[in-house]
């Protein structure tokens, strides 16, 4: 026979390891990390259930309705408003309660001519009322129920015959609630 032929693959040196591509085993997965896992699966699970239960239940709503905010209405302040003549009427048995008052209004700026004070004919009136006859004296009127310590307003031509004045007029009637009497029977216009 005849000798081979040499080629390259004769000159490789012999070694005692491996040689060629080895592929080891799959390890196992560590019983903690899949226990970890399951427990993690788990509680997804049972959030995801009550979560379900309460919207079947109508607990939750997914897409709920808008609730309209209410915007504040603004309170009128009113304005102190000197250029009106104003007169008072005491409707309680108090004597004095209209000239004090009128007092009052002149300390605060009123020209003492132009504040008249008088008692009324009826002495049961039951609320300190602000009465004015134009719509545009309304903030005149809650600027004056300010001023006295708090009124009610009302527009009201009633008292418009009172005014012998060519100014605007507002009136006010001191009804029991600036009394040391406890109003007994509400009175909503007394006479003049």
């Amino acid at each position: 026979m005849s000798k081979p032929i040499r080629d390259r693959f004769d000159d490789v040196p012999r070694s005692s390891g491996r040689v060629g591509a080895h592929r080891a085993e799959a390890p196992g997965m560590n019983g903690w990390v899949v226990l970890l896992w399951s427990f993690v699966a788990a509680l997804v699970l049972i959030i995801a259930g009550i979560f379900g239960s309460l919207v079947v239940m109508g607990r939750i709503s997914l897409f709920p309705e808008p609730v309209a905010s209410s915007t504040p209405v603004p309170e009128e302040t009113g304005v102190i408003d000197t250029t009106f003549s104003v007169m008072i009427l005491n409707a309680t048995a108090d004597e004095g309660l209209d000239e004090q008052m009128r007092d009052v209004l002149i300390n605060n700026g009123w020209p003492a001519e132009t504040v008249f004070a008088s008692d009324s004919t009826s002495q049961d009136f039951s609320t300190t009322t602000v009465y004015y006859v134009a719509a545009e004296d309304e903030l005149a009127a809650i600027g004056l129920a300010g001023l006295i310590g708090g009124a009610e307003v009302e527009q009201s031509d009633f008292y418009a015959d009172l005014n012998d004045t060519a100014q605007k007029q507002l009136t006010v009637v001191i009804g029991l609630d600036r009394t040391d009497e406890a109003p007994s029977a509400p009175e909503d216009t007394p006479a003049p």
